[in-house]
């Protein structure tokens, strides 16, 4: 049972006839406050039964962070009663939800739909956490109330703000595919066409029963060949907890992996993905078509999360087994943390190494620089000591990859995709992938 504003104002309005009645002050409070007692016991059973409604949700879809979306309630009353009252639809507040109070009016055997707009502030399966209906009989005195469990969740998918340096970085590559480029020649190419011949083409290219049917020297190009893998591995470890800026290591880390994989994919390069730390948390195969691709990446990278638990690489190198024995560029996007890196990647590397070419993408805090040059104060210089430290340390265990081998590529999350990018277009270009 609910009561409602108007019963305070009654029993306020009861002070008038005990002010002007003193002398029988005490019955007139006792029958004036029995009588409003009354009046909300009837309004109460008048009342339509919260429960009696039918509530269903629809299908909530997926908005990328920070985008709107909407979810909807369907109210149908199958009793006799007319339902009056207020319906909120309450959802956890990361769902950014907005209007969720809706006030109703709704006559038996009708149905209405009201809706809520969402907006994500963090990223993965935000839920709602019940309905409550409140119902009010016809004086609006008092009325009942419940609350439903109506399961819904909005997936808020990564922002991929990385996504505007795409169109620059396929214009790059079709330079090297050959649309705007020579094709290049050598073992484990694919025909192309064929071109007249130039000085400095190697003469091992010339076509000769093409050049004596056209009675000029043709060259055969090649094109370089496609299918080539390309393997993420995304750090979930507590490592990828740290926060850089407003948002963790393994965000930033998500948009240079969805950017490498957009236009690797676009490439005709088979991309997988695998994420975890020491269990497998996702995982994506490449052989979905191009723009489904995408998509499958964005789904099973929204849920997830960083947990304080160290990667266990062994595990992570023996998906990587499972997936190809081919040679293939491995790309491990985890933080260049000094001791995790050598009790736990380290081991693994050389076995890495010798079956593929690997890389190893950090995501580097910005604030470490501006620690290190601001010396203002004699807190300030403490401070600037130990971020010379922490990258010495840095600098030091990229140092040790490098020696193995491994390709390091530390930047900042807003330079990190094109770092990335720019080193698989660089292999490209020299025919190491």
């Amino acid at each position: 049972m609910i009561v409602r504003g108007p019963v305070l104002v009654l029993v306020l309005l009861g002070l008038l006839p005990t002010a002007l009645l003193p002398d029988r002050a005490g019955v007139v409070a006792a029958w004036w406050v029995a009588g409003v007692a009354v009046l909300v016991a009837a309004d109460v059973l008048l009342a339509a039964a919260p429960r009696s409604l039918q509530v269903s949700r629809g299908g909530v879809p997926q908005v990328r962070l920070h985008e709107e979306t909407s979810s909807t309630l369907t109210l149908t009353n199958p009793g006799s009663r007319r339902v009056r009252g207020v319906v909120r639809d309450a959802w956890v507040p990361s769902a950014g939800a907005d209007g969720v109070r809706h006030t109703v009016d709704l006559p038996a055997g009708e149905r209405r739909r009201l809706t809520t707009t969402l907006r994500p502030t963090r990223r993965g399966d935000r839920p709602a956490t019940g309905v409550t209906v409140r119902t009010h009989g016809p004086l609006g005195l008092a009325g009942r109330q419940a609350t439903l469990e109506v399961p819904g969740a909005v997936r808020s998918l990564p922002p991929f703000r990385s996504r505007r340096h795409l169109p620059g970085a396929l214009a790059r590559l079709r330079q090297l595919d050959g649309r705007s480029a020579v094709r290049t020649r050598g073992q484990g190419t694919e025909f192309d066409s064929l071109r007249d011949y130039v000085e400095g083409d190697d003469v091992r290219s010339i076509d000769w029963r093409a050049t004596a049917r056209r009675q000029h020297v043709v060259v055969r190009t090649w094109q370089p060949e496609r299918d080539r893998r390309v393997v993420l591995v995304l750090d979930t470890s507590r490592t990828s907890a740290a926060r850089v800026g407003d948002e963790p290591r393994l965000d930033a880390a998500m948009d240079a992996a969805l950017l490498l994989a957009a236009l690797a994919s676009r490439a005709g390069d088979r991309v997988d993905l695998i994420a975890g730390d020491r269990v497998v948390r996702a995982r994506v195969g490449g052989g979905s078509d191009r723009g489904a691709l995408l998509h499958q990446l964005v789904s099973a990278l929204a849920p997830l999360e960083p947990v304080l638990l160290e990667a266990d690489w062994r595990r992570l190198a023996g998906a990587i087994t499972a997936i190809t024995r081919r040679r293939a560029l491995v790309v491990l996007l985890t933080p260049l943390d000094p001791a995790a890196v050598e009790e736990g990647l380290l081991p693994v590397l050389p076995s890495l190494t010798a079956h593929h070419r690997v890389v190893v993408a950090s995501v580097a805090d910005p604030e470490l620089a501006r620690l290190r040059t601001d010396l203002s104060g004699l807190e300030q210089v403490y401070d600037a000591t130990a971020a010379e430290r922490t990258e010495e340390l840095r600098h030091r265990t990229a140092l040790g990859l490098s020696q193995l081998g491994v390709t390091v590529l530390d930047e900042t999350p807003e330079d990190l995709p094109l770092a990335l990018v720019d080193h698989y277009l660089a292999l490209k270009a020299q025919g190491l992938l």
